[in-house]
């Protein structure tokens, strides 16, 4: 199994853009974005012709662009290993950087429930 590595490269419009490497020739790679527990439906991978990897493009949901800080994690749900995670923050400044790591932390907490519930779940 090849280590998938996901790149940003910009985003413009409210579409998060970036470039996948890692993953088998002649396979396309799905890729799980999740914000607050919820599945992001918006996400587009393609082959990039004629060079290696595939392009990324992840429609930032209406609901994530709202007053505070947002995050969104991107991981391969094949081996639910986190790619990259994309953060906003809006409205007031924040006072702490803290609060920045801490949603951070929360995102990947979710990931890990559910990676150890399928695993109670394969095991039982």
């Amino acid at each position: 199994m090849s280590k998938l590595v996901l790149t940003k490269t910009k985003m413009r419009q409210g579409v998060w853009e970036g470039k996948l490497s890692g993953a088998p020739a002649g396979t396309l790679p799905k890729l799980m974005v999740t914000h607050q527990g919820n599945l992001v439906p918006d996400v587009d991978v393609s082959a990039l012709e004629p060079v290696a990897g595939h392009a990324v493009r992840i429609t930032i949901p209406q609901d994530a662009i709202a007053d505070g800080m947002q995050t969104l994690l991107v991981t391969d749900p094949e081996t639910d290993t986190k790619l990259t995670s994309i953060t906003l923050m809006a409205g007031e400044v924040l006072d702490d950087d803290l609060r920045v790591e801490v949603d951070l932390l929360r995102a990947e907490l979710d990931m890990l429930k559910r990676a150890f519930r399928r695993h109670c779940l394969e095991t039982s």
